[in-house]
Formats: C-alpha cells, structure tokens, sequence
C-alpha cells in the first residue's frame, strides 16, 4: 500500500533499497488497483526487465503496447545506407503500413532513394545578459577570440560531443547564442547541456561584466518546432530524393506527373497560408512510427517531422522528388534504444550501436519521401478516403 500523505491521499510507492525489482512494480500495481479499481492485466504484461530501466523511467509499473508492423523493403542508395531495408513501424492508424510499403515499392521499381546527411548539430542555447548593447557587443567579439578555450571546457565533460561553433544572435543588452555539438551515435540533448553547463561557468569566471545568464533561453527550440531549426539544423539534415518514372507513376499509382505537380503547387500554396512548418505531406507519421519502434525520444518528433518538399517535372516527364528533415534528431546508442524490443528493432535495421546513426537517419528520412509520395498520389488519384475505408478504423 501507498503511504498517506499529510492530506489523506495516497502516495505512489516507492522502494528505497531496490525501485527497479519486480517487487516494487507490483507494490505500485497494488496500490493503484485499489486506488483507482482497474485491473491492469494487460499493462503488467510484458517482457520488460524492470532492472534494466534505471535512466529510462521513474516509479514503473508496466508497459503500453504500441502494435508494429513492417513495410518495405526499402532501397536505400545513401553514404550510410545502403541496400534494401524492413523498416519497423509502431502504429494504431490502419492503412500507414500498407502506405509506405506502396511508396517503398514504387521507389524500389524506380532504382531506389537516394540520401544524404548534409549537416551534424546539437544545440544548447545560453543567454547571457549585460548593463548594456556595448558591454554585450565586447562580450560577442570577446567569445569569437576565446573560442579554443570555451571548447576545451566543454569537451572536457564528455568523450563523444565536439563543439562545433558557436552562434550569436544579440538583441538589446541580451546576447542569444547556440553552441553546436556533434554528439556521435547519441541523440545528444543531455550531453549538450552538461558541456555547455561547464563552458558557461568557465566563461562567467572570466567575464564578471556579465550581469546573469541561464543555460537555455528557448533559443535551441527543444522539443518544439521552430524556423531557426529549419535553417540551421538540429539533430541531423537529410536530404532523400528520388527520380519517379512517368510511366511508373502512371502503370503503380494511377497519377501523371503534372497532375501530381499541380497538386504540389496548391498544397505549397495551402502550407503557406496556414503557416506550417512542413509542405509535404505527412512526415510526422513516418517519424513517429520510427521513433517509438526504436527507441528514440518520441517528444522530438516536434522538430523532427519538420520537412521541405520539393518536387519538378523534368522535360521528359519523370518526376523528381525529395524531401529534406532539417532537424531530425536520432540515436543508436544511449536512451531507449538499449531497451530489449527497441534494440530489436534497431538490430532489424541493422542500426544498434556505435557508428550507425547516419544510416539510421538516411532511412528515417527515406521512409518519409516513401509515404509523402504514396498519400499525395492516393489524394490525386481520389483514393484516400477509399483505402481508409477499406484497411482503417473508419470502414462502415
């Protein structure tokens, strides 16, 4: 049972000795059954090892089961991967599955998606504050001097992450700054903010002129989509692109590419009025699915689903299209992604451990372009609502 609080309400148990035994699971099972009058069979019933979750989770009590399902294979002609692909994907939305294996197929008949990372950061963003613009001016140049020694502090804190550079915005007396990391195979937030935490201390010793600073102003848009992101990347920025044949967009999904083309333009024009941070299609659905099958933190799937899309018919009719995720945050090493059926996952991808998030990412990023072809030819080719109806919750 919970012990009482000063208030009469129970408190979640917790064991002090060992929290992650099988024991102190059930304690809180217990307890929330008679606190709450569900059963939570099925929520008890996993393969999880409670003591392999210290870092993941606090006061555990079971697991929710998100179903997965396979699409592909995906051809994949990238730096990192390359081959065919079974991408995982953790889902409740019937027709996704099929969606994808559709825009994988088509892509495959079509000599496979090219991919590309283009640029490696992650951010953390201090800000640091001055009596005023002049003092915050020095301050600017002042760190662009010291920059070897504000990088020797931070990387003496971790034995993957590699400051990049570091950006200065200066509003007011204010000066906003992003420092930017390499972080590995690691999705890198944490290790991040402790580099910059020393960097920060190293810098105000030396800079008493500084009248306060915090580690994080907002400016590194953590968990939260936003346009500096998109224009200077966040996690990894990937480019996937593919050339469609006329003839197999005609003879696979029904569509032409100038109807498709014309389509684009009027979707572009719809993402502007509604002042989106995607054009395409549905890059959210890819990356969730992704993430939650593998490990990732599902709450970057705010700045990860960000996309550019971009599509031309060339003079002989072919299709080009591609999409590019400017800020798409992935790990194969560290978080969940050690965790047994995230691992397995990864392992299907042949993404677990060091030395495999850029090929991680050129899939991710793949897979997106798979879908967004398939759903904007599905609404071209007045088959959307169709194949919900047939394979989704909404069939009569």
């Amino acid at each position: 049972m919970g012990v009482e609080d000063a208030d009469g309400r129970g408190r979640v148990p917790r064991d002090p000795e060992d929290d992650y035994s099988p024991n102190a699971a059930a304690a809180r099972t217990t307890f929330l059954r008679e606190a709450t009058g569900a059963e939570l069979e099925t929520l008890t019933a996993h393969s999880l090892e409670p003591g392999t979750l210290p870092g993941n989770i606090e006061n555990f009590i079971g697991a929710a089961q998100v179903p997965v399902g396979v699409a592909g294979p995906l051809l994949v002609d990238g730096e990192h991967a390359q081959g065919e692909f079974y991408v995982p994907l953790a889902t409740t939305e019937g027709t996704l599955v099929a969606s994808y294996s559709r825009g994988m197929k088509l892509a495959r008949l079509a000599g496979g998606v090219r991919t590309t990372v283009i640029d490696d950061a992650m951010q953390r963003a201090p800000v640091f504050a001055f009596d005023s613009a002049r003092e915050a001016r020095d301050f600017s140049a002042w760190l662009v001097e010291n920059f070897d020694e504000i990088k020797r502090h931070a990387e003496a804190t971790t034995n993957s992450g590699r400051l990049r550079d570091i950006q200065q915005f200066p509003a007011s007396r204010l000066v906003y700054t992003r420092f930017n990391f390499t972080t590995g195979d690691a999705a890198g937030q944490n290790m991040t903010s402790k580099a910059t935490a020393a960097a920060c201390k190293w810098i105000a010793s030396q800079r008493p002129e500084i009248e306060n600073f915090a580690l994080e102003s907002n400016f590194a848009s953590d968990k939260k989509s936003s346009t500096v992101n998109m224009l200077h990347t966040r996690g990894k920025r990937v480019v996937a692109e593919i050339t469609l044949p006329a003839d197999l967009l005609e003879s696979e999904l029904r569509v032409d590419s100038r109807r498709s083309f014309r389509a684009r333009l009027m979707a572009n024009l719809g993402s502007f009025m509604s002042g989106t941070v995607n054009n395409g299609a549905h890059a959210a659905n890819a990356v969730a699915a992704i993430f939650i099958a593998t490990g990732q933190d599902a709450a970057n799937v705010a700045e990860s689903s960000a996309a550019y899309d971009f599509s031309e018919v060339l003079p002989n009719g072919d299709y080009y299209r591609s999409v590019t995720l400017p800020s798409l945050i992935v790990a194969t090493y560290g978080g969940g992604t050690g965790l047994a059926t995230q691992r397995e996952c990864l392992e299907m991808l042949g993404c677990y451990g060091e030395g495999k998030v850029g090929k991680l990412a050129e899939i991710v990023a793949a897979t997106v372009l798979c879908g967004d072809i398939s759903l904007q030819a599905a609404i071209v080719a007045d088959e959307w609502v169709t194949a919900h109806d047939e394979l989704g919750r909404n069939r009569p």
